[in-house]
Order: structure tokens, then C-alpha cells, then sequence
């Protein structure tokens, strides 16, 4: 009989099914998670950028805003590495700013300084 042959077979196809579906989920989450984390260090990265063009402020000051931003977003454990300085493009002062952030490779956590976003915004001293 074909019945006798089939029996059980919902319980191993549902299985596998959502073993698969289980991983998908997981890669398209990871993929969002990292996309997250990415597009907000760049928010942050251009508000301190910003920050630290304006006429009475410093590079400095752009580092302690974009870490702030940082930390209150995100985690401590993606400001420690800011940067910024200032420098000339076709004779015109710009402030840049870089963050090295840890890329997150499994839920929030992955390697150290491997996701890197910068910005830049012309300096009001000029």
C-alpha cells in the first residue's frame, strides 16, 4: 500500500524545511543587523563630522559628539576607535571623520576594526 510507504514522511520533510528556513531567517537578521550598525555609524560619523566644522570647535569635538552619538545608539564597543582631522581638498579646509568598528558577524559580536565609514563636512574657519 502507497499510504504504508509515505507515513511519517511530514515529519522528516518538516525537518529539513525548517532547518532551512531557520537558516535563512538567521543569514537575512545577520544581513539587517549588520546594515543597522553600518548606516547609524554613518549617521553618527556625519553629525560629528558636522560638529566639528563649526567655527569655534575643534576635531576633538567632533571625536566626543560622534562617540556620544555612539554610544547612545549603539555600544560603547563601537566608539573606541574615532578619528578625525582636518585637511585640504582643492584648496578648501574639510573636517574629516572616521569610525573602525567591529563588523558584526555573529548577533553583535565579530571582528575588531574591519567596518570602517568616514565623513566629511567643510570647515566654517576658512
Amino acid at each position: 500500500m502507497i499510504g504504508d510507504r509515505e507515513s511519517g514522511s511530514a515529519v522528516a520533510d518538516f525537518a529539513m524545511v525548517s532547518g532551512l528556513l531557520s537558516l535563512l531567517f538567521l543569514a537575512v537578521f545577520q544581513l539587517g543587523l549588520a546594515l543597522h550598525i553600518r548606516n547609524t555609524l554613518i549617521a553618527c560619523a556625519s553629525e560629528g563630522a558636522r560638529y566639528a566644522a563649526r567655527a569655534n570647535a575643534t576635531p576633538q569635538d567632533g571625536v566626543a559628539r560622534a562617540s556620544q552619538l555612539i554610544s547612545a545608539s549603539l555600544s560603547d564597543r563601537y566608539a573606541h576607535h574615532v578619528t578625525a582631522v582636518t585637511t585640504t581638498v582643492d584648496g578648501i579646509q574639510v573636517v574629516r571623520l572616521r569610525i573602525e568598528a567591529p563588523l558584526p558577524v555573529l548577533g553583535p559580536l565579530g571582528p575588531d576594526r574591519v567596518l570602517s565609514v568616514q565623513a566629511r563636512a567643510f570647515s566654517e574657519r576658512q
